[in-house]
């Protein structure tokens, strides 16, 4: 490699591997992969194994790699191999090797050829290896063979993509000789993921098997089809080398000796083989390595800061020290308290930003949900005038009344009251529900010590429910209390007087409210058609007497204006495919709402935000659709019910005071239902937890047995330990090697356009892929000493004297050798790109 300090590098790495090995942690650096790609029978199972030094790997016809394997080489001093699903178990007879994987590849895809993109993980440690990581992918096909699928070639292609298209992975693009390379699949797809070359070598395979006269000594020295890294020749055993268990070691030697013997390739001989392709893997993972180091050192210190202070409370633990026991016990009651308060009281730290909890929840329902369900309770107005003309009726009995009857007033007011009970109690059941779930977010910190949370849970929640029915029974006195004296002397009932007088003084007090913004926000308008673009978000404008919403919320472009006349709103059940939840206006005199839907249908994100618009629309005047069930009889009777004037006066008389003595009762329930709420339930819920909770703990049994921590949380502490030394030490590793080392520049840009099918520059396009074209027999080569042609292109740029791309002499007065196909023709037309 050059020089000292990239050699170090690699050992370096191991020794992090090692350090975080220890915990069993993998190590965050991201070495590259370098995945092994080109069709079948390219010669990619024997690049693996000449790198392994030994044969492991399945042979056969068809696709003999139908897994992907994940190869890890490791240097060490012994040889042996071991699996990730054996994880522990040696493999040192390399023929168990290949066994295993058949074994497992069967297992996952069957024994009919079938393919799988679940990879085999495979490390092998030995001392004739680099450290690397290589993937063997199966090749690709054109023509499925037994039970695999139709499509095999895009399922193939499709898995080879999910690894190549990684920065951190290497490609090695592998095409035989004898076979035409402007139509490699290898390079093709390589072109498609780096399209700069940045990390695409090219490796030929079966130079020996060329015909006879032929040579690729164009394409070794990148001039035919340029790739920016250039190609590597390598010659693998042969099938009858392969069947004659030739060693691999003397197939080097043979390897060597072709390189250097043939009269093409020897003055290259230095820049081919396997070795030199190892040593070319070996510097571009020694490449990243420096690369990432010091953003990698910089996630190691940012992770050891993060558990320094955890670190040390671990550090000097005794899980059976009573003082330490009780001292923690102490910490984690009064943690909870702390915790419970802030969720209900509110607090500037630990803000939940996702949804609201504790405190606003239980504000939203006392403000908001609350108002809404009482609103719900209020009767129909046809309803409420056919009762009142029953009671006059029934009081009056047998004689015809000249007066209003107040009695008639006191009985539908008193059953409006009653009414009114159903609400407060749900008001009541939903904070204790939030409640319990604020326990239940405050006790997470208690996880560790899950007999302690469990206990916590219990008790406090035992003493909401407790507190529950106390509560549910003050707010059961609260409306006995209205029902027991009807105040018609209260100071703001109208009175008999002013009854006929009440409907113009609210039409004027509605008036008078004009174009006051209620609320604002995003609604999805539901129900448009697919032809018009389907369900689309809008900005919404909700006033006293109009909903509009506009494109967005700078409100420049109004798309629609609704009067709030004549609606009303109801729940929509929420869909199978939609996750959003739903709600509809509707007019009540069965128009069209907007433009020819009868309805509109609005979705929220979430429930919470649906009951805080239909809460918004009930302070506009648009009330919830009630669902009354009645007999038949009654509901002709309803249908056919008239009155004559003076009993509609007196209706009208008793509707108005009931409308003013019942806004006085909501007034006072609204007020005061939430008021006995905190008082008889938060407020002593938090006095329980500060005062009570932890004389509770102590009561309830062994305190040693509750502050017995969980398995999870001694193998967290033992984690954190294990973690926080393993970082303290490669922080240390990393200190010890110097990173700023020599490293050789990447080659310059190179024309690859032609392996996208088309030709670059000026130069004209590869050959048809047809047969080897061979000199015809009255040509003969030219002798050695011989002048090259005029026109004869030359070189496409200095080659690189790295260890990426091979560098060639200059060829002075030698012939053009006689080349297969994918050796183009000289032309007198043909020029260099630039």
């Amino acid at each position: 490699m050059g020089n000292r300090g990239l050699e170090d590098l690699i050992p370096l790495v191991n020794r992090l591997q090692d350090a975080f090995s220890s915990i069993g942690q993998a190590c965050n650096l991201d070495l590259p992969q370098i995945a092994v790609v080109g069709g079948q029978s390219a010669g990619k199972s024997s690049v693996l194994e000449n790198f392994v030094g030994r044969d492991f790997l399945p042979r056969g016809s068809g696709i003999v790699t139908r897994r992907p394997l994940v190869l890890q080489l490791i240097n060490a001093t012994a040889e042996w191999a071991e699996f990730l699903h054996c994880k522990g178990k040696k493999f040192t007879d390399f023929d168990e090797v290949r066994q295993e994987i058949e074994a497992e590849t069967d297992r996952v895809t069957g024994a009919n050829k079938g393919i799988s993109p679940v990879p085999i993980n495979l490390r092998v440690y030995s001392p004739h290896v680099l450290n690397l990581t290589l993937i063997d992918l199966p090749g690709i096909t054109k023509v499925p063979v037994g039970d695999q699928p139709a499509d095999i070639e895009q399922q193939i292609r499709d898995m080879i993509m999910q690894f190549i298209t990684r920065e951190s992975c290497l490609i090695l693009a592998v095409t035989p000789a004898n076979t035409d390379l402007a139509n490699s699949d290898a390079l093709k797809l390589a072109k498609d993921v780096d399209s700069q070359g940045l990390r695409t070598i090219g490796v030929i395979t079966k130079l020996d098997l060329m015909d006879e006269g032929t040579d690729a000594r164009d394409v070794l020295e990148n001039k035919l089809l340029p790739l920016r890294r250039g190609y590597i020749g390598v010659v693998n055993r042969s099938q009858k080398d392969i069947d004659g268990k030739k060693d691999i070691k003397a197939a080097l030697e043979a390897e060597r000796k072709f390189f250097l013997s043939h009269p093409a390739y020897r003055h290259m001989a230095d820049k081919m083989g396997t070795p030199r392709l190892q040593k070319v893997l070996n510097q571009q993972l020694t490449n990243h390595i420096r690369d990432t180091l010091p953003a990698f050192r910089s996630k190691l210190q940012s992770q050891l800061l993060a558990l320094d202070k955890e670190a040390e409370e671990y550090r000097g633990y005794r899980p059976d020290d009573p003082s330490r026991k009780t001292k923690q016990l102490l910490q984690m009651v009064q943690q909870f308290s702390v915790d419970f308060e802030k969720r209900i009281e509110g607090s500037g730290d630990q803000v939940d930003t996702v949804e609201l909890s504790g405190g606003a929840k239980i504000n939203r329902i006392f403000h908001e949900r609350f108002p809404f369900e009482l609103v719900k309770m209020e009767c129909d107005e046809k309803e409420m005038r056919r009762e009142i003309s029953y009671a006059i009726k029934n009081i009056h009995g047998i004689r015809t009344g000249l007066f209003t009857p107040d009695m008639a007033f006191e009985a539908i007011v008193k059953k409006q009251i009653i009414k009114l009970k159903e609400p407060c109690v749900k008001c009541v059941d939903m904070v204790i529900q939030e409640l319990i779930n604020t326990v239940r977010q405050c006790s997470n910190k208690l996880e560790c010590f899950p007999r302690l949370r469990e206990e916590t849970e219990r008790i406090v929640t035992s003493h909401i429910r407790d507190r529950e029915s106390r509560a549910k029974d003050q707010v059961l006195l609260l409306i006995d209390i209205q029902l027991s004296y009807i105040n018609t002397n209260h100071e703001d009932f109208i009175g008999f007087a002013n009854a006929q007088q009440r409907s113009s003084q609210t039409n004027k007090s509605q008036s008078s409210a004009g174009n006051q913004v209620i609320r604002k926000g995003w609604l999805t308008i539901n129900n448009i058609s697919i032809m018009k673009g389907g369900a689309k978000e809008y900005w919404f404008v909700l006033t006293a007497e109009s909903l509009s919403w506009f494109k967005d919320d700078e409100e420049k472009e109004k798309k629609y204006m609704l009067p709030l006349d004549n609606l009303k709103v109801r729940d929509v059940e929420k869909s199978f495919m939609s996750s959003k939840h739903i709600f509809c206006i509707f007019n009540t005199e069965s128009r069209n709402v907007y433009k020819d839907n009868r309805t509109l249908e609005l979705a929220c994100d979430s429930q919470d935000d649906v009951d805080s618009w239909k809460s918004s629309l009930l302070r506009a005047g648009v009330y919830p659709e009630k669902t009354i069930t009645v007999e038949s009889d009654t509901t002709t009777t309803t249908d056919n019910f008239s009155m004559d004037p003076q009993l509609e006066r007196k209706v009208e008389t008793i509707r108005n005071l009931v409308d003013s003595y019942m806004a006085i009762v909501n007034k006072c329930i609204r007020d005061l239902i939430p008021k006995t709420i905190m008082h008889l339930m938060i407020g002593n819920v938090k006095d329980f937890i500060n005062a009570e909770l932890l004389a509770q703990l102590y009561s309830a049994g062994d305190q040693n047995a509750l502050m017995d921590e969980s398995q999870e949380q001694a193998q967290r502490r033992d984690e954190v330990l294990r973690t926080h030394q393993a970082l303290k030490e490669a922080l240390a590793i990393i200190g010890d090697i110097s990173t700023s080392t020599v490293t050789v520049p990447l080659p310059p840009p190179v024309d690859t356009s032609w392996v996208g099918g088309s030709s670059g520059g000026r130069r004209s396009p590869p050959p048809s892929p047809t047969a080897p074209r061979r000199m015809s027999s009255g040509q003969r080569p030219a002798p050695r000493g011989a002048p090259p042609p005029p026109n004869r292109p030359g070189p496409l740029g200095p080659f690189n004297n790295s260890a990426d791309s091979p560098q060639a002499p200059s060829r002075p007065n030698r012939a053009p050798p006689s080349i297969p196909s994918r050796r183009p023709p000289p032309s007198p037309t043909r020029q260099v790109p630039p």
